[in-house]
Parts: C-alpha cells; structure tokens; sequence
C-alpha cells in the first residue's frame, strides 16, 4: 500500500510481456476511503528476479487528469488494464463530475511513457468514452477484457442509473473504439464477466443486484451478433463483484463470495462449459462482519493470480499452481489447483 493509503478497493491485474522485468502489475484505487477526495488509482509489479511485489506508486490523480481534459474529475475509482497489440498499456477509470457513483462516466488512459517499468510508468487521458448523450453516464467499467483473435478486445461495462444492465464495448488492436452493444435486457445485473467457451461462443457473467440473488448469465453463440439471456446459475450472489477467466476452452475459473447476505467468503471455483461450477479453492472463509471481494485474476508467467479487496483497508493476492503436471494452461485441468510455491 501507499504510506499514506487507508483504503484501498477494485484491483485489477494486468499479465505483462514475457519480456518485462515484472510478471504483472497491478492497479487498485487507494486513499482515505472510497470516494474521498484524495483517492488515486495506485500500482505495484511482481518483480521476476526478486519474486516480490515492487514498492507501490500512485499513477493516475484526477486532478491532474482533469487539467489535462480541461473538464474537473470529482472522483475516481475502478481501474481495469489492457495490453493493444503494440504492447501500449490502456487504463479504463471509473470518474465522475457531479453526483456518485450512478453519474460514473468511463475515462480511457494511455501509457505516455515509454518503458512500462513502474519508476516511470506514466499514463496520459485520451478521453471519456462516447457512450451516453446525457454527458456518456451512467457507465462504469470493473472487469478485465475479453481478447479477439484480431488484437482487438471487448471491455464489459454497466450502465446503473436508476436500472443496471451490462453492455459490452470493442475496441480494435490499437485501442481505437469501435462501438458497443447491451448484453442483458434484464434491470438488476452489472459488473459483467466475459468467458470465451468456444472460437465463437461467449458467456457474460453477472452482478446480481437483486435481494437473494444468483449470477446471472447472458450467452452468444456460433460468433451471432446478439446475446440473450440465459437461467442464472445456482450459485448465490449476495450482490458482489466477481471475477471470470477462461484458461482454454473446457477450461474455466470464477472468483466469487458464496455466502448469500456477506461478502465474508471467497471461493474459486472451476467449470468445463462455464455454466456447472465446483468450488476448487476457499480463498477466505470469514464471518458475516467480513469483507473480501471485488476480485480480479490473470494467467501469468504458468500461474493463475488472484487479487482482492481484504477489508477494504489492503489488497490481498494468491498464486496457483495446475497440479496435473501440465506446462501450459491449454493442457491443463481446471479441477485440480494447488498454492504455488
């Protein structure tokens, strides 16, 4: 953490090129508490040499991004990363001018320095996404992006003004943005998981925002140019953020809280088609008063990462291993995981 940092939420982890001194970097926002005046979106790396996280540094400030876009940033929160095909590191930010959270608008970052090595990485604004006529709100961005075989990418986002609902954004392998589209035609899921379980065939998986909730699931299928809604899974939602990644097609893994009024338990759990789970791992296992949540993981250097918020206070992180003697994650399987050494 920051020294001066007494909050910190909304991790996101970001695998670097096998060329990089570190493994991964991470971005969080941190400050005195969400929403605060003072809150920066922060950063560490996982050093290859040393195997140690790097001295954290704060790397995007809203003040100097609003100087920069000429309109004031009020708050900020949510980073999530992405590598375009050149190498350039993009950072999506959650801001807003005037109300909360429900005003969000997306500010897209751009790498403005030219190594990638935390001394001196550097992002500069290129703008707020033109999603919204009624100054691009309310959308808010908090997963990581599903990655096209062209270079491309799509970015899950949600709209939460009054109703919620999760859209999907494409950009092409320059970071150019290209449009978007809504994934669910439901009012009560946000904060959308995107797993590929085919070359064409694509899960979102949803935030719940409905009291005893489940995760919600919307499918495409054959490369079709629309999602549908599909039944909710059996696992509960106690109206949580939760984390996908498709390791290889059969192959997936999910993070999410499993106790249905608490985010004071955190599972891993792993599927073959994305819609029938099986806990692997129980990340935390506290009581109700407990926080762990907002995940995030990457596939890094043979490992699976896992990152979350732990008390809103610090953020937590866990490496494993795939303990079927597999050198890849294409081979492996997605039921037997092990804590990395």
């Amino acid at each position: 953490m920051p020294s001066d940092a007494l909050a910190a939420h909304a991790s996101d982890l970001l695998a670097m090129p096998a060329s990089s001194p570190a493994v991964l970097t991470a971005f969080w926002f941190a400050g005195d508490r969400e929403s605060a005046p003072n809150v920066q979106i922060a950063a560490s790396q996982f050093d290859r040499a040393s195997q140690q996280w790097v001295p954290p540094k704060y790397v995007v400030n809203r003040h100097l991004m609003g100087a920069q876009l000429g309109s004031g940033i009020r708050r900020i929160g949510n980073p999530v990363a992405w590598l375009d095909a050149s190498g350039r590191i993009h950072l999506f930010v959650v801001a807003t001018g005037l109300g909360g959270w429900a005003a969000g608008r997306i500010l897209h970052t751009v790498q403005s320095s030219p190594g990638q090595g935390l001394a001196e990485l550097e992002f500069a604004p290129l703008r707020m996404l033109p999603l919204s006529w009624l100054w691009n709100t309310s959308y808010l961005v908090r997963s990581a992006p599903l990655p096209l075989a062209d270079g491309g990418m799509v970015l899950p986002v949600y709209f939460e003004l009054g109703i919620k609902y999760p859209v999907a954004l494409r950009f092409d392998r320059t970071g150019a943005f290209v449009g978007m589209e809504r994934i669910s035609q439901r009012k009560h899921l946000l904060q959308p998981t995107l797993l590929a379980t085919s070359a064409t065939d694509w899960l979102a998986l949803h935030r719940d925002n409905l009291p005893n909730g489940r995760i919600g699931v919307s499918r495409r299928t054959d490369g079709g140019a629309q999602w549908r809604d599909a039944d909710s899974l059996p696992l509960v939602n106690p109206d949580a953020a939760i984390a996908g990644l498709s390791l290889s097609p059969g192959h997936h893994v999910l993070v999410h809280n499993a106790s249905p009024h608490s985010r004071g338990l955190l599972d891993l759990s792993t599927s073959g088609d994305g819609l029938s789970w099986t806990r692997a791992v129980v990340l935390e296992q506290g009581t109700d008063a407990d926080e762990y949540s907002y995940p995030s993981m990457v596939w890094a250097d043979g490992h699976l990462w896992v990152s979350y918020t732990d008390h809103r206070t610090r953020i937590a992180w866990q490496r494993f291993a795939l303990r079927d003697g597999a050198s890849s994650a294409a081979g492996a399987s997605a039921t037997v995981l092990g804590p990395a050494p």
